[in-house]
């Protein structure tokens, strides 16, 4: 099975001897959680319109993370 973001950051700062209570860590997996299946829906639902098939591209799910998280994410 694939790690997940969190997952991997989680371990990661583990390994660096930073505490990270469990609440935190489960409240961020249920986040992401949420936001895969809602990418993954959309994505079902609306695939046709915006993907050729004969030409694949990233554009179209580049924008949907900047219109949905880069500005939620800018530290």
């Amino acid at each position: 099975m694939k790690q997940t973001a969190v997952e991997w950051l989680y371990e990661e700062l583990i390994l660096e001897g930073i505490n990270v209570p469990k609440v935190f860590y489960d409240k961020a997996k249920e986040m992401e959680k949420e936001q895969i299946e809602t990418a993954f829906f959309k994505g079902d639902l609306f695939a046709e319109d915006y993907f050729d098939a004969d030409n694949p591209t990233k554009d179209v799910s580049e924008n949907y993370y900047k219109q949905t998280y880069e500005s939620k994410t800018n530290i």
